[in-house]
């Protein structure tokens, strides 16, 4: 079969890889992919934008494409789904409908609301002023997120009243007409991915990202610095109330409301203090980095998987497989990411980190002749597995040592809740 990747980060490189690893995948395209992509044995790159559909749909029926994976929220909260079903192309990602469950907080608060789900408890503003006297009300820590697509960066964790409403002007200064003000859950945090095909819902190994830039889980926040998987907090017991409370809920509420949800549903979860999940917020992709972390230890077919959930029978798909150990992903950063960065940087060292047993994902590099550049705040996902996280973690470290260009940053504590 033939498969196209819509994105160009680390995650489509990921998905890409793996989906390649299936004896039935003979081709893969992304668009418009990146430079791991490019150098990806039996995947070409496109030239289409995640949002140009008119030639992606053109490209997929001319060349009988078999399945188009969506990876970012952009091009799902736009509809293409919606648009690349009307010429009957399966697809694996929800509809517009189903992707506001990350594209407006507000709603999906609500749908979980009304779900009996297990939330943080908030409001929803598109005035300033209304905003800031919610916060003066309620007192800190509190949360300030934008009520839209950010792509990982709209949330403010604020620790004072002054911080909290700092973020609301600044959140609205920058274009977000709508904002969600919360209660800052305290805990742990744990990212589940689920697949479903709108009433089965199958959950991948737990992973835990790490969203701030700095060591310690200080700074600002980003896409993610790293994560790991299988992450410990996530026992058996909890997986069962995930799914039972949680998972199973969310895809009851969303039939209820005439969505077909065909996907990924990630559950961004704090666990309490009490061991209670709570639901942070929803997103309808892959996660990335969690992606680069689960893949790699995945042993089910990946495009068997997808398929079974486009085709409506994951009920009857036989239990996931997965390759025993760890996986711990290290985010190679441009120096100044989150903010304002340099592109263009020539990267070296790939090939000697591959040989000391990572796999590098690919997200913000272009290829340029020979030549491979930096494109992105987050440039590279270096990914080790290993029989536990120790072996992991010291593995990628050492691979990362062999990676360099010039500005690049990364954490060296990924993975210090299991160490």
């Amino acid at each position: 079969m033939k498969v196209l990747v819509v994105g160009n980060g680390g995650r489509e490189h990921a998905l890409a890889w793996k989906l390649l690893q299936s004896p039935q995948v003979e081709q893969c395209f992304c668009t418009p992919g990146n430079g791991g992509t490019a150098l990806l044995e039996g995947c070409e790159n496109l030239p289409y934008a995640v949002d140009d559909f008119a030639n992606i749909a053109e490209f997929v029926q001319k060349n009988n494409i078999d399945l188009v994976v969506v990876g970012p929220e952009a091009p799902l909260a736009k509809g293409i789904t919606d648009y690349l079903q009307r010429y009957n192309i399966k697809v694996f990602g929800p509809t517009q409908a189903g992707a506001q469950i990350e594209s407006s907080k507000s709603w999906a608060k609500k749908l979980m609301a009304g779900a009996g789900i297990a939330i943080a408890q908030g409001e929803t503003f598109n005035n300033a002023d209304a905003a800031k006297a919610y916060i003066a009300q309620q007192g800190a820590p509190i949360v300030v997120k934008a009520d839209t697509l950010a792509a990982g960066k709209g949330v403010i964790v604020a620790q004072t009243i002054q911080e909290a409403q700092a973020a609301v002007d600044e959140l609205m200064e920058t274009g977000f007409s709508s904002i969600v003000v919360e209660e800052c859950l305290q805990g742990e945090e744990v990212s589940i991915l689920a697949l479903t095909d709108g009433k089965t819902v199958r959950p991948l190994l737990p992973a835990q990202d790490h969203k701030r830039i700095g060591e310690g889980d200080t700074g600002l926040n980003t896409g993610g610095m790293g994560a790991y998987a299988p992450a410990p907090i996530a026992t058996p017991d909890l997986l069962e109330r995930v799914q039972t409370e949680i998972l199973e809920p969310t895809v009851s509420a969303l039939r209820q409301q005439g969505i077909d949800y065909c996907g990924v549903l990630y559950a961004g979860l704090m666990v309490t203090a009490e061991g209670d999940p709570k639901v942070l917020e929803y997103n309808c992709r892959f996660g990335d980095p969690e992606t680069q972390a689960v893949l790699p230890l995945l042993e089910t077919s990946l495009d068997e998987l997808l398929m079974a959930c486009i085709e409506g029978r994951l009920e009857a798909f036989p239990p996931l497989q997965w390759y025993e150990g760890s996986a711990v992903c290290v985010v190679a950063a441009s120096e100044g990411y989150p903010g304002n960065y340099e592109k263009g940087n020539v990267i070296t060292g790939i090939k000697e980190a591959e040989k000391l047993g990572a796999t590098v994902f690919q997200a913000g590099t272009q290829l340029q002749g020979d030549r491979l550049l930096t494109d992105g705040g987050r440039v590279l996902g270096v990914t080790s597995r290993g029989k536990d996280f120790n072996t992991a973690i010291e593995t990628v470290y050492s691979c990362m040592e062999a990676i360099n260009f010039p500005g690049q940053y990364y954490r060296r504590d990924i993975g210090h809740r299991v160490r």
